[in-house]
């Protein structure tokens, strides 16, 4: 269908979807609460925009994670069903596997599923439901879900030592995001914060080797000193290494994690990894906020989220960074330098950036209730609307051709 052909057949069926009021499915998690007390930004009209892709993926329950594969698959996480499940580009599904607890995953490089769920177990006699990270294969028996099985369990917190406390079953893994090498990298958060103890702080990011060895949560450098302690109730996290699969990916160590804790003013920052003939080290990137000749907000801007729980990159040289807030109900777009927004197309008359960003509370197209996950796959955006039951997809204006 030619490109005219196509935006004017999209613009009649959101037309007419405007026509009838849109049905939903229950709500997994019951009402919500009343946020309205909350400033949630206004997203107007504009040329340079996403466009909504039909039909709505709406065949989920509780969908707290949407992923792009380095197969080049999309694969969404079902938590109220506790199934992963994947996608053709097309939204077509493929396969469905069954995995305690899910909530969130990644695919490594070598086309494995790392997935953190839980785990029940009885220890001394009391049973409890441990956070863990399962890895998935699906190579076998015959690619994909349908065949794949779990080949190993990563529970907390028998990774890094033997012994077990009540206090233990009260941590929860959060985010996963795979480097290059198939190193990874997990957040993880808990109500013991001590940087001395075994293991580190519960609110870490932690670092594993790519046959799952733990080896230690990320120390943090700053302009005011070295801190062990650094992450406060870290959520996403998104690593440089993102599909499509190519010999040329990026092999850093850097990444941008997410924070939920009400007491960070900046809740989405970016790490950057320095090595050297003197030793290594983690630090915070100094991102440009406040320039407003390059754009009109800014990722370092105090306040400017209130859960971010997931992030992405994307894998195309744009290296744009999504971030989606589940109680503003919004979905956010970054330059990894820190501007909000996308570079103009060429020709116009100023080259700030435009906000894409857009989102607020309902069920609308570009609304949202909860969204919980976000991904990038040759230019097409998918949002894990969690409270809607369903997998939204977008598509720039300026990426039409």
């Amino acid at each position: 269908m030619k490109q005219s052909n196509y935006l004017q057949a999209l613009a009649l069926l959101i037309a007419l979807l405007g026509l009838f009021p849109f049905v939903g499915c229950e709500k997994y998690t019951g009402d919500k609460t009343d946020l309205s007390f909350i400033d949630v930004p206004e997203f107007q009209d504009r040329d340079i925009a996403y466009v909504p892709i039909l039909p709505v993926l709406d065949n989920y329950v509780y969908p707290t994670d949407v992923v792009a594969g380095f197969d080049e698959l999309i694969y969404v996480v079902d938590n109220g069903t506790e199934e992963i499940i994947s996608l053709d580009q097309a939204g077509n599904e493929l396969g469905r596997i069954m995995v305690p607890g899910v909530k969130a995953m990644v695919q490594d490089r070598r086309l494995d599923i790392l997935a953190i769920g839980t785990k029940d177990t009885v220890i001394q006699g009391d049973a409890y439901s441990l956070t863990t990270i399962y890895r998935i294969n699906q190579r076998e028996n015959g690619y994909g879900l349908n065949n794949a099985r779990i080949t190993k369990s990563i529970v907390h917190p028998f990774y890094f030592k033997t012994s077990f406390t009540s206090s233990d079953a009260d941590v929860e893994f959060n985010g996963i995001g795979i480097f290059g090498d198939n190193f990874f990298t997990v957040t993880r958060t808990g109500p013991r914060n001590n940087p001395s103890q075994f293991g580190g702080p519960d609110d870490a990011v932690l670092q594993f080797n790519s046959t799952d060895q733990y080896i230690t949560p990320i120390s943090v450098t700053t302009n005011i000193g070295f801190f062990s302690d650094y992450f406060k109730q870290p959520s996403g996290i998104a690593t440089l290494a993102q599909p499509p699969q190519n010999f040329d990916i990026s092999l850093s160590r850097d990444f941008v994690f997410t924070s939920l804790s009400p007491n960070s003013a900046l809740k989405v920052q970016l790490i950057r990894f320095f090595q050297s003939d003197f030793g290594s080290s983690y630090e915070v990137e100094d991102l440009i906020s406040g320039d407003t000749t390059q754009a009109e907000r800014f990722l370092y801007e105090p306040n400017r989220f209130d859960d971010p729980v997931d992030c992405t990159i994307a894998g195309d040289e744009t290296s744009y960074l999504f971030v989606v807030d589940a109680t503003r109900d919004s979905l956010y777009q970054f330059t990894l330098t820190g501007l909000e927004g996308v570079q103009p197309p060429a020709g116009a008359a100023s080259r700030k950036n435009v906000i894409a960003s857009f989102g607020g509370t309902g069920q609308g197209l570009d609304q949202f209730n909860e969204p919980r996950g976000v991904a990038i796959l040759d230019e097409i955006l998918y949002v894990a609307d969690a409270g809607n039951g369903r997998v939204l997809r977008y598509r720039l204006t300026t990426d039409f051709e």
